[in-house]
């Protein structure tokens, strides 16, 4: 049994550095900070069953082979993604509220954290491809002990990434969001409509596919 235990830990681990993120589809209407964290729990926790199984899937509303379809029911259905504050390398402020009107690509992550660092490069790749169509706010979670600023802005600049960079020095958005793991991410629409979201670390074709539920064809 401690045999059977330990490889499961270690596939877990495994699925997460390879990108093993999973996309869930779309948020029940009115959903507060406190239901999103009890969502990212059930999901996180539906991600690890499928893990265990050796399952690396990415699932959406109706199945993969009917996300566009999924990605134009009525957002009526959907949740307004809340709004927080971070704030830039500068220290001036920023609103998720600001960037309404085109639709954005939220991740919370850690220079610490190892599945972080695995996907940021794809993140990069994608965010030079499609900076233009779609917002990327890479909010780093600055608890000021752990991450400050200067360590991420440090790791940022050696890795020579040109993602926009946000710090949540005062934990509003982690908080507002209930983000309990990382790295974790959140696409929302041009209207501003929680849209999908993934926990782990994804790679490129999950990040695109994330991007094409929130980009009007």
């Amino acid at each position: 049994m401690k045999k059977i235990t330990t490889w499961i830990l270690a596939l877990l681990l495994l699925v997460a550095l390879v990108g093993g993120g999973t996309l869930y589809r779309k948020f029940a209407a009115g959903q507060s900070g406190s239901q999103l964290q009890a969502e990212s729990k059930k999901a996180e926790s539906s991600a690890e069953s499928r893990a265990a199984e050796g399952q690396d899937s990415i699932t959406a509303k109706a199945g993969t082979e009917q996300t566009t379809a999924a990605a134009e029911e009525s957002s009526e259905a959907l949740s307004e993604a809340p709004d927080f504050t971070v704030q830039d390398a500068d220290g001036t402020a920023h609103k998720l509220s600001e960037y309404k009107g085109k639709p954005v690509v939220l991740n919370f992550w850690a220079s610490w954290c190892g599945p972080c660092r695995m996907e940021m490069p794809e993140f990069d790749e994608v965010y030079k491809a499609r900076g233009e169509e779609v917002h990327f706010l890479m909010v780093n979670m600055t608890d000021g002990n752990r991450e400050t600023v200067k360590t991420a802005s440090e790791f940022v600049s050696k890795q020579g990434y040109s993602l926009p960079i946000l710090y949540d020095t005062a934990q509003d958005a982690a908080q507002t969001y209930g983000v309990f793991s990382i790295p974790c991410t959140y696409f929302i629409d041009a209207d501003g409509m929680l849209t999908a979201q993934a926990r782990g670390a994804i790679n490129k074709e999950t990040l695109e596919r994330g991007i094409d539920m929130i980009v009007k064809q």
